[in-house]
């Protein structure tokens, strides 16, 4: 159960002390009673909420697929540099939405955004070997063992070993990668190790999601129910893990 005005709150209808005065004023029905009282506790998925004669719909967890334009940082907020969240309505900024995992500020590709914690977690920890595939274009010549090393965990500049990836090269100077962890900068430093340089780096694939054709750099969508239902499955899959 939770309080009136927090659910409204956090729904993105207004900060916390404009919904008390919404609800004060009788803007509010819950299964189509007035309420005045800002601190009733209702479970908000099994009422029927709304607000100025307008359903409200709530989902507990919220699941978006944007396609990462560059120049953007993928984290909540920067003094400095706007942030993939600056992409999104007012209304979705206000729901503590947080990017499952980075990409690079030059990079671009899938991204996944959510306000669910605990799947995230598990998403991108290395400890649960999901896999993420990343298209890269490179300058340069890569060396002839380049596959045969990323497939054995390569080493790093500063003398990290990776954990076994795979590297294969699709036509001159283009490759797709694919690693179950997220080092800083780690694929282009992977194509660095074996002699080439990262000039374009797109994530095509993130576990069971794939990179919406449709979205354009900047675009973005709520996950649809299949998708949904395949992370909450590798969520329930990876929760017996340590």
């Amino acid at each position: 159960m939770e309080r009136l005005d927090k659910v409204l709150a956090n729904l993105g209808e207004g900060s916390r002390k404009e919904v008390r005065l919404l609800i004060r004023k009788g803007a509010v029905t819950v299964d189509g009673a007035v309420v005045r009282d800002p601190e009733m506790k209702i479970d908000p998925e099994s009422v029927v909420l709304c607000l100025n004669g307008r359903t409200i719909s709530y989902k507990k967890y919220i699941y978006i697929m944007m396609h990462k334009p560059a120049g953007l940082l993928s984290t909540t907020r920067d003094p400095k540099t706007p942030t993939v969240l600056s992409l999104l309505p007012e209304k979705l900024q206000k729901q503590g939405l947080f990017p499952a995992g980075r990409l690079d500020k030059d990079s671009e590709g899938l991204l996944l955004l959510t306000n669910d914690g605990d799947t995230a977690h598990r998403l991108i920890s290395p400890n649960f070997h999901v896999e993420k595939r990343y298209f890269v274009r490179y300058a340069g010549m890569l060396d002839a063992d380049a596959a045969e090393r990323i497939e054995g965990g390569i080493t790093i500049d500063g003398g990290e070993v990776c954990r076994p990836g795979r590297l294969v090269c699709t036509a001159p100077g283009e490759a797709e990668v694919f690693v179950t962890e997220g080092k800083y900068h780690q694929v282009k430093r992977m194509i660095t190790a074996c002699g080439g340089e990262v000039t374009y780096l797109r994530r095509l694939s993130f576990g069971p999601l794939a990179l919406d054709p449709q979205l354009h750099p900047g675009d973005f969508r709520f996950l649809t129910a299949e998708e949904e239902k395949e992370i909450l499955k590798i969520h329930e899959k990876l929760s017996g893990k340590v």
